[in-house]
């Protein structure tokens, strides 16, 4: 009996080291990855401390050989998009301005029950409210509402205003994303172009670069301020 207390306190105070290695996501928060390495860290636990025929050390060191290579993939996570994209997939939108995009429902093997279950868990009741819907990779949907329902009631106070636009990430961490500037039909000349007009050395150096359909821009190099502005372009 004494052996199974013990067993489980030093199994346990590992596990809790583990998971704090990893982050302070919430299961929700979590990628696709980490899911999986979390519930693996749970059912390996589970054995060295009901069954004391298998030694300690080997539930010990297949916990702390995951812990390692959680490591290894979030490091690779955050220095790659390619890979980002191969591990976690990519956010699609499932709304815009067109109304429901079937085919984007379809590849993410959700059904119109599971769109609008995931519009009401973010207080969005209405359909026709919606000007895009959009699931993450860890399966959050995202929704930005027109402009017109938007929390600052222009509606009510009567003020005009302008299409709802969705801003793009054309720059994420010094790597360019090439799919974002191929739907929107530009290319890596334009991006030099506004580095060079920001006076900033190379792409690598832009911590996030984002536009939307009036030319409007979100701009900021690493470990500076972030400014935004508008430049000439037809998308």
């Amino acid at each position: 009996m004494i052996t199974l207390v013990l067993r489980s306190i030093i199994i346990y105070i590992i596990v809790l080291i583990a998971v704090r290695l990893m982050g302070k996501r919430q299961i929700g928060d979590m990628q696709p990855f980490e899911l999986v390495v979390t519930f693996i860290i749970a059912d390996l636990a589970c054995i060295p401390m009901s069954d004391v025929s298998i030694p300690l050390v080997f539930g010990i060191i297949p916990l702390l050989t995951l812990v390692v290579l959680h490591h290894l993939l979030t490091i690779l996570n955050k220095k790659s998009i390619t890979f980002r994209k191969i591990l976690n997939g990519r956010p699609i939108i499932v709304i815009d301005k067109n109304g429901i995009n079937y085919k984007a429902l379809q590849q993410l093997n959700m059904t119109l029950n599971d769109l609008t279950e995931g519009l009401r868990a973010v207080q969005c009741f209405n359909l026709q409210d919606v000007a895009y819907a959009i699931v993450e990779t860890n399966g959050v949907i995202s929704v930005l509402l027109k402009q017109n329902l938007s929390p600052a009631t222009k509606e009510d106070l009567k003020v005009k205003t302008a299409e709802t636009t969705l801003n793009v990430i054309l720059i994420n961490d010094g790597k360019i994303v090439n799919d974002n500037l191929k739907n929107l039909n530009l290319d890596v000349d334009f991006l030099n172009s506004i580095i060079k007009k920001q006076n900033t050395k190379s792409i690598s150096d832009v911590l996030i670069l984002t536009i939307n359909t009036n030319g409007e821009i979100f701009y900021q190099e690493k470990h500076k301020k972030a400014q935004s502005f508008n430049v000439e372009v037809n998308l």
